[in-house]
């Protein structure tokens, strides 16, 4: 009997140990456990740490904050201000989706792309334009004016010079405007901030044209009246330069579906023709 109750003490003690040995299993888990918080915030430190060094790089350029209007909606965008104006229209497709080929920019009349947003002196808060559409919408407005204007070029090398015609002769030979606004031939120059006015329309009256670039819309102004004509909705514009005074045009645009519906203006100073285009008409019409 004493030999069997040694034994079963001598079991118990076995068995006892384990038990007593339980909580520095629990001990070391919690220290392992403790390690690995250790090194995955290490790690962690050091990922922030190299996010935040690039973050610091960035700041170190100048930047200006835009307010990019499209289509009726409003985004915020900061980006370098030597950013060209190229670099720009790949920021706003990535905002908008709109391709930039499909852009027409403005501030202050057409963005050009080769300048820097410094250069053309854009500054925190200025408010872009920007017109256009996707590509399907352009596919199915632009098809009947590609139209347009290839049966007016065809038309137009058929005939005799538009100012010589006697429809336009009669304003012409009126002479130039006393008012009108200077001149400069053989240069390209951006649309001025006021508009063109001193200039004569078909019936010999005094006409100023006003590009409402946020609106996206073409004044029509007279004595009379304002005609307010959505850019979108002029078909074509066609230009010529008046004989012996090659530094002024007359222009016309095309308000309908034929030539009938032709609006002209002369006198227009040739250095904003192709400014005017480019406005109305849009750069991806020429793609």
């Amino acid at each position: 009997m004493a030999t069997q109750d040694g034994s079963e003490e001598v079991l118990m003690e076995t068995e006892a140990k384990p038990k007593e040995a339980e909580p520095l299993g629990e001990d070391a888990e919690k220290s392992d456990a403790e390690t690995t918080s250790h090194t995955d915030a290490g790690n962690a430190t050091t990922q922030d740490s190299s996010i935040s060094n690039g973050d610091d790089a960035d700041d170190k350029q100048e930047t200006v904050d835009l307010k990019i209007i499209w289509n009726k909606n409003k985004y915020d965008l900061k980006i370098p201000v030597d950013s060209a104006g190229a670099k720009l229209k790949e920021r706003i497709h990535s905002l908008t989706g709109l391709p930039p080929a499909m852009q027409k920019v403005m501030y202050k009349g057409l963005l050009p792309e080769d300048k820097t947003l410094r250069e053309i002196k854009i500054t925190n808060g200025a408010k872009i334009m920007v017109v256009g559409s996707t590509i399907n919408d352009v596919l199915a407005v632009n098809t009947p004016k590609e139209v347009i204007q290839q049966e007016v070029k065809a038309e137009e090398n058929k005939k005799e010079p538009l100012c010589r015609q006697k429809q336009h002769r009669k304003v012409l030979d009126k002479g130039k405007p006393d008012d009108i606004m200077p001149a400069i031939k053989g240069t390209k120059e951006r649309l001025p901030t006021v508009p063109l006015s001193g200039m004569f329309n078909k019936s010999g009256g005094k006409v100023r044209l006003t590009f409402k670039l946020e609106q996206d819309q073409l004044w029509i102004g007279t004595k009379e009246r304002t005609e307010k004509v959505p850019m979108g909705s002029i078909k074509n514009v066609v230009s010529e330069p008046i004989e012996g005074h090659e530094d002024y045009h007359m222009m016309a645009f095309q308000l309908g579906p034929t030539e009938a519906s032709q609006y002209w203006v002369y006198w227009v100073p040739a250095q904003f023709v192709d400014a005017i285009k480019d406005t109305v008409l849009g750069k991806w019409q020429y793609f």
